[in-house]
């Protein structure tokens, strides 16, 4: 086989590959539905209150198995946040019981502080999979861990469009996702099919159902709603400054627009007596 031909062959293995990726992908996970996010976008913020009702999804649903160790109380009444107060990241951190070390180094147990960290809900990863089968995973950064394959040409939009949310459209589909399996679709024991989970077999049941969780807002009280919420709020507490970011990177873009500028006329200025 000459070399030509060699290098031929290797393009389209390549392309094939490169092809065929995506489609197996989606045999293992359905691509969730694209969302609209009010933090989507160049110009795009959290929402104060959906992320305070996330965070009620989290507090009365998800933190008897998920830990969120990389929150700290204070870290509510930040800036861009869910905006809640200092009073009240006070009162709401006094509900919590902290282990802790007396002067005398003894164990005890203590009202929570703003400034300390969400604990756990079990005291580690071996007693966390005791009672549930397997470890539930942390939620500090679940939001950007957690995604799926858009595969080509689609990746290549997202650079231009800065789409940036998979995280949580795989989070509110998966929380919505829960159906009853196939016909001959085989579920283990222990198991649960859902959807948009990669091999559609989750060990989590269903955590949220209609009417679970009151709003005090007005807002609907259902799954859609609920998985919608906790998703925005666990992108917040995987990006708490996107807000600040967002802000400093267009104040960057227009200086360097005016630098550019002021530098193209000095050009000229400078060097207009030689042309």
């Amino acid at each position: 086989m000459t070399l030509k031909r060699i290098i031929i062959a290797a393009v389209l293995a390549g392309s094939f590959g490169v092809a065929m990726a995506p489609a197996m992908a989606q045999v293992h996970q359905v691509a969730p539905p694209r969302q609209t996010w009010s933090f989507a976008g160049p110009f795009g913020k959290y929402d104060q209150a959906q992320l305070q009702r996330g965070f009620k999804i989290y507090k009365d649903v998800c933190s008897a198995c998920h830990s969120i160790d990389m929150l700290a109380f204070r870290n509510l009444a930040d800036p861009g946040g869910p905006g809640y107060s200092e009073a009240q990241v006070a009162a709401l951190a006094s509900e919590y019981k902290i282990k802790d070390l007396n002067d005398k180094g003894e164990p005890i147990e203590r009202n929570g502080r703003p400034a300390d960290y969400f604990p756990p809900p079990f005291p580690n990863a071996l007693a966390a999979a005791a009672a549930n089968g397997v470890a539930p995973p942390d939620m500090s950064t679940l939001a950007k861990a957690r995604g799926y394959t858009r595969g080509f040409p689609w990746f290549v939009f997202d650079m231009f469009t800065q789409y940036q949310e998979l995280g949580p459209d795989y989070i509110d589909a998966l929380l919505q996702g829960y159906k009853d399996a196939p016909k001959g679709f085989n579920v283990p024991s222990g198991g649960h099919y859902n959807e948009y989970f990669p091999g559609h077999v989750i060990a989590m049941p269903p955590p949220l159902s209609d009417g679970q969780v009151t709003y005090d807002d007005g807002a609907p009280q259902t799954v859609a709603q609920y998985s919608r919420d906790v998703a925005a709020f666990l992108m917040w507490v995987s990006e708490p400054h996107l807000d600040a970011r967002k802000r400093i990177g267009f104040q960057v873009m227009i200086f360097l627009i005016v630098f550019a500028g002021l530098m193209y006329f000095t050009k000229k200025k400078v060097w207009s007596s030689v042309h």
